[in-house]
């Protein structure tokens, strides 16, 4: 009976009376994937590229570390793949800028999960899909006109001049985006939030913020004639 190979980690499975003299090296080598999963970490820098994770059989490969550090500007939009029919955990931390654009982690065949600039992600793969099991939301400073993701938590600063977020495209129940006056400058140079075609509070139209000092969340109800909606008023 020959050798074969696990499902999710690709590890060899040695057959009883096989790999005589090679036994412990094949051994060795699982136990050092197994390290990987555990508590691997690697970074991927996706600013002129996409990224295929890779699981070789019976060797360390990229897809099976732990933690994955997203970093880099992006120059488009970006996805990050992994094989159908793996099985796995990952701990994603989002550190690239967006400059606008999206970023996707999925399986091959799978439509994935859209990671926001600057949070934190436990996903997992079901052999078909990534799901999203659990999002770290970050503040971070934002001081030029931005098209953002839901999750999106944002420290304004219009000191400078007016600042426009657009809110995310095609949005789903549920998602959320934050804003904070941050140099308490809206009162002179007012936020805009685009509304990327959605309604925002019952309206057709973009949402203009010259209050000093406000923070506020908004919600998208699932319901396109309410669109976004506030989280508190």
């Amino acid at each position: 009976m020959a050798n074969s190979t696990s499902a999710n980690l690709k590890l060899t499975v040695q057959a009883t009376g096989e790999n005589s003299g090679t036994w412990g090296q094949i051994t060795n080598t699982n136990l050092l994937i197994l390290e990987q999963a555990i508590g691997g970490f690697t970074t991927f820098n996706l600013t002129n590229a996409n990224r295929a994770l890779t699981f070789t059989n019976g060797a360390l490969s990229n897809g099976k570390n732990d933690v994955i550090k997203l970093t880099g500007t992006l120059a488009a939009n970006r996805i990050v793949t992994i094989p159908d029919s793996i099985e796995k955990v990952y701990n994603v931390q989002n550190a690239c800028d967006h400059a606008g654009n999206t970023l996707t982690f999925k399986t091959s065949g799978g439509t994935g999960v859209l990671l926001c600039e600057g949070n934190n992600y436990v996903l997992y793969s079901d052999g078909t899909n990534i799901v999203k099991l659990s999002e770290q939301r970050n503040w971070r400073a934002v001081t030029a006109n931005e098209t953002v993701q839901a999750g999106a938590q944002l420290l304004v600063n219009t000191n400078g001049g007016a600042v426009t977020i657009t809110l995310p495209a095609s949005p789903a129940t549920g998602d959320e985006v934050s804003f904070i006056d941050q140099g308490y400058d809206f009162n002179t140079n007012a936020l805009t939030v685009g509304r990327n075609s959605s309604n925002i509070a019952n309206a057709a139209s973009d949402l203009v913020v010259n209050t000093q000092g406000a923070g506020f969340s908004l919600v998208y109800s699932g319901d396109a004639t309410t669109g976004w909606t506030y989280r508190e008023k």
